[in-house]
């Protein structure tokens, strides 16, 4: 006689890690204590969390999903003094959004079970379900989805018309708890740079700003390019004396549009306070890239922002016909005379 079995499910976790201080070298230690529980850890350092896959451990360490977050929690704090939040749940989507409900010290189980499963998304608001933004949750809202559960009961059609083909499919599957991302063990997430030599020692803020807005430019156009977006900045003032300074910021929402990243590199260029500083050279690096489809275009209601990303696609174009410098800011161009 034949017989199917039902797949083992799947018991996905999202851990953010709250320390007093944030240094690089304790971050891997954290990472080593979750990989004791599970080999298979993700590692998202922009925000200081991780995803697990917790699906083997469970039958290793013979124990259900709270109990051996259970475990996990206390060895963080007992061998760091480090507290943390965690939501698992059956998919990364239903983790992800298990963890940002949950303080510090605490965790958030959602068993899989397709009651459990409705119960927890449903009454979600719109904008918790990730790549639903505050933006694109008001513009749900103009047609009366202002829920997970409404975003579920929609026609794909309808909401294809509001928010895309790819982003409409994305959204409605994960608001109905389906979401087959895996766990990456060991994955380090990709970064992508740009870097600015100045031909003597900088001492002009407003060259400061032109010369960051450029390389702002050129990781845009080659972010879209290769279909990523980044979720954070990192900047790096390299000084006359040899020395170095750095900085990052994580942005609202990932993204590859460049007044987005433009308005992130200025606030990160102005916080160096560079009015006396002599500045060698400038870096920009965009960090923990990934595939511009697992997020959803945040919509505007004026219009103003789809106006300037067909604008970014003209110039994208340009670039790729001509090369570098022939488009772009006017601020980035040399003044006449």
């Amino acid at each position: 006689m034949n017989t199917t079995s039902r797949p083992r499910p799947r018991a996905i976790l999202r851990i953010h890690f709250h320390p007093a201080e944030r240094t690089e070298e304790l971050y891997g230690q954290l990472l080593a204590v979750v990989d004791g529980i599970s080999s298979r850890v993700e590692p998202l350092p922009v925000d200081w969390s991780a995803y697990v896959d917790l699906t083997g451990a469970l039958t290793y360490w013979g124990r259900d999903v709270e109990g051996l977050v259970a475990v996990l929690r206390l060895r963080l704090l007992a061998l760091h003094g480090v507290q943390c939040s965690a939501g698992a749940g059956p998919t990364r989507s239903i983790a992800a959004m298990a963890a940002d409900a949950t303080p510090p010290g605490a965790a958030t189980v959602v068993r899989d079970a397709p009651y459990e499963i409705a119960a927890f998304l449903r009454t979600k608001p719109a904008s918790a379900l990730p790549g639903i933004g505050p933006k694109t949750a008001k513009t749900l809202a103009r047609y009366g989805i202002t829920s997970v559960g409404d975003i579920a009961d929609t026609r794909l059609p309808t909401l294809q018309r509001i928010l895309g083909t790819t982003a409409a499919r994305l959204a409605h599957d994960r608001a109905r708890g389906i979401d087959e991302r895996p766990v990456v063990p060991g994955a380090a997430p990709r970064t992508m740079s740009a870097s600015r030599r100045f031909d003597r020692d900088e001492l002009n803020p407003d060259q400061h700003h032109r010369a960051v807005l450029g390389l702002v430019q050129e990781l845009g156009g080659r972010l879209r390019t290769s279909g990523e977006i980044a979720q954070a900045l990192t900047l790096t003032v390299a000084y006359a004396d040899g020395t170095q300074t750095t900085r990052s910021r994580t942005l609202v929402e990932p993204t590859a549009h460049t007044p987005a990243l433009a308005a992130v590199a200025r606030a990160l260029v102005s916080g160096f306070g560079l009015q006396r500083a002599r500045a060698r050279s400038l870096a920009l690096r965009a960090e923990c890239l990934r595939p511009a489809e697992d997020t959803v275009h945040q919509l505007t209601l004026d219009g103003r922002d789809d106006k300037l990303r067909s604008l970014e696609k003209a110039l994208d174009k340009a670039v790729a016909r001509y090369g570098p410098g022939v488009a772009g800011a006017a601020s980035t161009f040399p003044r006449a005379g």
